[in-house]
């Protein structure tokens, strides 16, 4: 069982990425930003999911990690922070259960135990959901879906802006990877070539060795705005959003017996995505737009 996306931690380390948000002031942000992203819809306007009665419950506890970055991560004050962290809080806020709210952080690989021991009612902490978990658990609806996308350099950009101006061209990606697949099966007229790390395949986009790179689009977001890339590429077409390759999005897990308090969280985010709550708490993280140029 794995993060969903856990390289942004090995790649640029949680220093890396709270200078990044701290270089991002918010005027800056206003001048770069537009002043809304649209996120993949997760929720249909005219759905309604009603509120089960939760007067019973005494605490909802919810499990997380430290080492996913922007998603849970001690912060520069030696507190937990991260997107999941801000969504708990208004989820509780959201079913007016600020009061009987906690949010503990455990190891990655403790979760699952914390979890079915008793030490939490749900885990937010990047859990890719898979068949043989959902024999055991249950799933919120997803709040985020992480997208392929395409960075190519600067200074060769391809003729066009539409991955068709890729057909024929040398596109890179991670050998044996999703993405491989999905690059394959998505644009069966570029020329692939594989690497066998990240590291090796940025670094050869950079030399000019391949047009464009394919993969996961908040790695690449992050790299395309960072120092690494020392301003050599941007984002390109996109976003690629597909279940089959990438799965389901982020979620949270909670026990077979807790299906009131599944049902409760699916309220709070249909709620938070109509509200616009949602989206806010993602441009708090993400100072790059995975879902736009």
């Amino acid at each position: 069982m794995r993060h969903i996306k856990i390289a942004p931690l090995k790649i640029y380390g949680l220093l890396a990425f709270c200078l990044l948000l701290a270089a991002v002031r918010p005027q800056e942000a206003a001048a770069q930003e537009p002043a809304s992203v649209d996120l993949p819809i997760l929720f249909d306007t005219r759905e309604r999911i009603a509120r089960p009665d939760l007067s019973g419950i005494v605490r909802l506890r919810f499990l997380t990690t430290v080492d996913f970055p922007p998603f849970n991560f001690i912060d520069q004050t030696g507190k937990l922070a991260g997107f999941h962290v801000d969504l708990v809080r208004e989820i509780c806020r959201e079913l007016a259960l600020t009061e009987k709210c906690q949010i503990q952080a455990v190891t990655f690989p403790e979760l699952e135990k914390a979890l079915v021991d008793g030490n939490g009612e749900a885990v937010a902490a990047g859990v890719a959901v898979t068949a043989e978990l959902r024999k055991r658990f249950l799933f919120s609806r997803p709040f985020m879906r992480l997208p392929a996308r395409f960075a190519v350099a600067k200074k060769t950009p391809p003729a066009g802006e539409t991955a068709a101006a890729l057909d024929g061209k040398r596109v890179g990606v991670v050998a044996a990877s999703a993405h491989e697949a999905m690059l394959k099966a998505f644009f069966p007229r570029v020329q692939v070539q594989t690497f066998p790390d990240r590291a090796a395949l940025l670094a050869s986009l950079k030399d000019g060795k391949v047009d464009a790179a394919f993969g996961d689009g908040m790695q690449l977001a992050f790299w395309t705005s960072g120092s690494e890339s020392a301003g050599c590429c941007r984002l390109f077409d996109g976003p690629y959003l597909s279940e089959r390759f990438l799965g389901e999005g982020l979620t949270i897990m909670f026990r077979k017996e807790d299906a009131t308090i599944t049902g409760a969280i699916d309220h709070a985010l249909l709620a938070l995505s109509r509200s616009g709550r949602l989206q806010e708490i993602y441009l708090r993280y993400f100072p790059v737009n995975l879902y736009g140029g």
